[in-house]
């Protein structure tokens, strides 16, 4: 089994860019009350998980994602082609739009684990990569897109309404020779994966804040250790 200071830094380096450097400035500063390797360790957990319930309470609030343009979630590369033949469908441009903001509202509810109790997400933030996490997510993803967040219609019917509309034209005579290809995406899959890509981004952003801002720094351990990278900044 990996130890906890292996597993730390390869999560660290999946999430975070410039972490090597980090852990390199902060182990090298000098002063009074050197910083030991094990509280560098430490700290970057701790803003690891500070960042990510963090970013959690954005994301899991309504427009997290629908309402932010950096993060919001569009349709499949694969399903463009509805989007760009648009015209060919009777209400298309309805149903798309509709689509998009039910795939973002699954996307937010779906963030809603990250606030759970026993924090099963962020345990997995700290111990663990990409693949383990997807796993623990993709279920929550496939829930919230079952849900009727909006109205009567869960995303998942929505998204089926506008796929089939699209196949049964794509698959026709007519579209056949105007070399229309159907839409076969899984929803799930493509929702998980674009979710985690907007938490990421988002825990990226928590985690600059508690390296640049001494506000964002709400422990003891947090102010010793990025405040020691404050020092060496300054020097």
């Amino acid at each position: 089994m990996m130890k906890v200071k292996t597993i730390t830094m390869i999560t660290l380096m999946v999430i975070t860019s410039g972490c090597a450097e980090l852990i390199t400035m902060l182990k090298s500063v000098s002063g009074p009350l050197p910083l030991t390797e094990a509280e560098v360790v430490s700290g970057l957990k701790e803003a690891l998980s500070t960042g990510a319930g963090n970013a959690a309470g954005k994301l899991s609030l309504e427009n997290g994602y629908y309402g932010d343009a950096a993060l919001k979630i569009l349709l499949p590369d694969e399903a463009m082609v509805i989007v760009d033949n648009i015209s060919r469908i009777p209400g298309g441009d309805k149903l798309v739009e509709d689509v998009v903001l039910r795939i973002n509202r699954a996307a937010e509810d779906a963030v809603g684990i990250l606030n759970g109790a026993d924090n099963a997400a962020t345990g997995y933030l700290k111990n663990t990569t990409y693949n383990e996490l997807y796993n623990l997510y993709k279920p929550k993803i496939q829930a919230s897109t079952e849900k009727k967040l909006i109205g009567d219609i869960s995303t998942k019917n929505s998204w089926e309404t506008l796929t089939s509309k699209w196949n049964t034209m794509a698959n026709s005579i007519a579209g056949r020779m105007a070399n229309l290809k159907p839409v076969n995406t899984d929803l799930d899959d493509y929702l998980t994966n674009k979710a985690l890509a907007g938490m990421f981004s988002k825990v990226e952003t928590e985690e600059l804040k508690i390296r640049k801002e001494v506000s964002a720094r709400i422990t003891p351990l947090l102010r010793r250790v990025f405040g020691s990278l404050d020092t060496k900044t300054t020097n």
